[in-house]
């Protein structure tokens, strides 16, 4: 079987100076819905889905598991912060769920695409704007970009 990565950037959240917890503002929010929509047209599932812990990225899972079917369990994971080294994540893919959703921030997805992608963090591979969703697949050793969904791209 081949094993898939879904990678979401957190929604755009209000400022510190507004909330200090950064909620997702009303224009991320329906960003994000628009991302969820299109997973639930396009069936994507996934077996597990974790996100970093922080309120904007807990809510932009939440919006996405609702719209799968079945709902995979949502969990926060360590390790997802946006500097956080991506090598640990990484390694844990290897033994990890066959369909996973990581809901996180930047610089951190853009580093772990282009690790896994073409095995340097360092050369930015996919564009992460608020809400973007990137699919991966792996297949045999090899991981590969799927598609790259961008919520201004969607009705």
């Amino acid at each position: 079987m081949t094993q898939r990565l879904i990678l979401v950037r957190h929604g755009e959240a209000v400022s510190e100076t507004v909330d200090p917890q950064r909620p997702l503002s009303d224009a991320g929010r329906q960003a994000v819905q628009r991302v969820a929509t299109w997973v639930a047209s396009a069936g994507l599932t996934a077996d597990e889905a974790w996100h970093s812990g922080k309120l904007r990225a807990a809510q932009t899972a939440e919006l996405i598991v609702d719209a799968m079917m079945p709902h995979p369990p949502l969990k926060a994971v360590s390790g997802l912060a946006p500097n956080d080294d991506i090598e640990p994540i990484a390694d844990s893919l290897l033994d990890g769920p066959d369909r996973l959703m990581l809901v996180g921030h930047l610089p951190f997805l853009g580093r772990l695409v282009s690790r896994l992608v073409i095995g340097s963090a360092d050369r930015p591979l996919a564009d992460f704007a608020a809400g973007t969703l990137v699919l991966l697949d792996r297949i045999e050793e090899r991981w590969v970009i799927r598609c790259v969904i961008p919520p201004d791209l969607l009705p």
